[in-house]
C-alpha cells in the first residue's frame, strides 16, 4: 500500500517540509514516484522516518542519526558502534543537565534578591546589567 507524503508526514509527526529536507539530505530515500508524479512512501519509509523521528526526538543531532541509520542497516554487526554515539550523547545531555542546574540556582538567588520596590532598585536587573559576571 503506497502513502502518499501527506499521509506519512500526519502518521510520523513530521512535517512535508522535514520529509523533503530528509529526502534531500539523504537520511531518507527518495520513493518512487506514481504515473501522476506523487511520492509513492512504503512501510519501509514509514519506518525509516519514525526511527529518524524517535532520534531526534532524543536530541541526536543529523549526523548521529546518519551513523546510526547507516550502521542499523548491517543487522549482524558488532552494536559497539551504537554503544559510544548513545554514550556520547548522554554524556552531553548530563553536561546540559548540570548547566541547567547551575542554571536554575543563579535564576533562583537573583529572583529571591529581588524586595521589590522600583526598577531603578531592581537585583535582577543588577545582576544581569555589566560587570555582574
Amino acid at each position: 500500500m503506497a502513502l502518499t507524503i501527506g499521509t506519512l508526514a500526519r502518521a510520523t509527526a513530521t512535517s512535508v517540509e522535514t520529509i523533503r529536507y530528509y529526502e534531500r539530505i539523504g537520511l531518507l530515500p527518495a520513493p518512487p514516484r506514481t504515473r501522476a508524479n506523487y511520492r509513492a512512501y512504503g512501510q519501509a519509509q514509514l519506518g525509516r522516518l519514525s526511527f529518524i523521528r524517535r532520534a531526534r526526538d532524543l536530541g541526536f543531532s543529523l549526523d548521529q542519526v546518519r551513523t546510526l541509520l547507516s550502521l542499523s542497516d548491517d543487522a549482524d554487526r558488532d552494536c559497539a558502534a551504537i554503544d559510544r554515539i548513545a554514550t556520547a550523547h548522554l554524556e552531553a545531555v548530563e553536561r546540559k543537565l548540570a548547566d541547567l542546574t547551575a542554571l536554575r540556582r543563579e535564576l533562583k538567588a537573583v529572583i529571591e534578591s529581588c524586595g521589590g520596590g522600583t526598577v531603578g532598585d531592581c537585583r535582577i536587573i543588577e545582576a544581569l546589567g555589566p560587570g555582574s559576571d
